[in-house]
């Protein structure tokens, strides 16, 4: 049975499966990409983590200095920001109504999102090179 939609929409639209917001389904498989990916990043950092309590700082420092924990952690910033960007953004669009309101929360969500990111990812710069 052909879905009622389909009348209005043109066949370019159809084989690009665009919606009314012109994006198609970019956001929703960059939410499930970046959930996968969120996968074993979180086991990773939370058996790293683990395995840093208790120590003193320049044990932890040690750790963070070689390259794959040091990577795992930025790994795990950047997939979870991201994530979190994108979730948020999605709610952002579907619950606030009025265009200045979701404009000024939109643009809340990038800089509150990429200022944490950057926040994340300096500290564990600074102590995997310092």
């Amino acid at each position: 049975m052909r879905d009622i939609d389909d009348g209005m929409r043109s066949d370019l639209r159809r084989v690009r499966y665009l919606g009314s917001a012109h994006s198609g389904t970019s956001g929703m498989w960059h939410m499930r990409l970046t959930s996968l990916a969120l996968i074993p990043l979180s086991i990773g950092f939370v058996l790293l983590v683990l395995s840093m309590v208790g120590r003193s700082y320049g044990d932890v420092h040690a750790t963070l200095s070689q390259p794959f924990p040091a990577l795992l952690m930025l790994l795990f910033i950047g997939a979870s920001i991201y994530h979190m960007q994108l979730g948020m953004r999605t709610i952002i669009e579907d619950y606030v109504h009025m265009e200045l309101w979701k404009d000024w929360a939109l643009a809340a969500n990038l800089f509150f999102s990429v200022a944490v990111g950057l926040a994340c990812i300096y500290a564990v710069l600074r102590l995997s090179f310092a």
